[in-house]
């Protein structure tokens, strides 16, 4: 078998990830790009206790296979590689579905009507609760023809579920010691701003040229939703993308690499280089 069940002494018990299946699920990924071997080690660890600590499930008749639990298992536990399994305490349910999927919600509008809506989604994260997944989208961070760059749903809702571990999800989670909450927030706010106008000065342009301002923008232009969707796009792009984000926003990069106590763009560098 594949995956077989180990046990500790006195930890959660943990999945065992064969070797070549950990090797073959996890080489297409952006944010493994330069991870020392150490690291990589530290990350399969991370995963075999992720796997034992979490439920999966599948949705839509969807049967998940063990790589497909490793493949959500290594994009999850790169944001926690320096934190620790810990962060994602306190929930234990990952249901994927298949595709995109459509819940039902109720909105109310500003002059009180309620509407009920089905709008597709490729992911969500409960306060709480699970996180949902769509495996047509998760398999997509590992498609280098089909890839957005920087696109990684599971990075993105592990971000909230890390950003809720103080609340709901606001682009504002637990610092560390030495960590500057006023910092935080002026760099997030005065980014946030600023992206929104580039986005909407983009999507105002016609046709073509409107696209392409967008394809060209650092962060996938969804960010625009709220400080919390901000804080998560901008998750995705620090681990599969620091090549743009930094230049672009090279204060928001800084306390990215403050918070997640990680450098991916420095892995990016040449042995011995600058």
């Amino acid at each position: 078998m594949i995956l077989s069940w180990l046990r500790g002494a006195r930890r959660p018990r943990a999945v065992a990830i064969d070797t070549a299946l950990w090797k073959r699920v996890t080489s297409p990924w952006l944010f493994m790009r330069g991870l020392a071997e150490p690291d990589r080690a530290r990350l399969h660890a991370l995963c075999e206790r992720f796997l034992g600590a979490k439920r999966f499930s599948g949705a839509g008749e969807l049967a998940l296979s063990g790589a497909m639990r490793v493949e959500i298992a290594a994009q999850a536990c790169i944001l926690v590689l320096e934190l620790g399994i810990d962060w994602y305490d306190g929930w234990s349910d990952i249901i994927v579905y298949p595709a995109q999927f459509m819940p039902e919600r109720e909105v109310e509008d500003e002059a009180g009507v309620v509407h009920v809506t089905r709008d597709p989604m490729a992911g969500e994260a409960w306060l709480g609760g699970p996180v949902i997944l769509s495996y047509e989208d998760v398999a997509l961070a590992g498609d280098r023809h089909a890839r957005v760059a920087g696109y990684n749903v599971v990075i993105h809702e592990f971000a909230h579920k890390l950003d809720m571990r103080n609340g709901d999800a606001n682009g504002f989670p637990p610092l560390h010691r030495g960590m500057d909450a006023r910092e935080w927030k002026r760099v997030w706010s005065e980014a946030f701003a600023d992206f929104t106008r580039r986005a909407e000065a983009a999507e105002r342009l016609p046709g073509r040229r409107g696209q392409a301002a967008l394809d060209a923008l650092p962060i996938d232009p969804y960010a625009v939703e709220s400080a919390a969707e901000f804080f998560a796009v901008a998750s995705e792009a620090f681990f599969e993308t620091p090549e743009l984000l930094a230049p672009a926003y090279p204060a928001v990069y800084e306390q990215l690499r403050l918070f997640y106590r990680q450098d991916p763009l420095a892995r990016l560098k040449p042995a011995g280089g600058s």
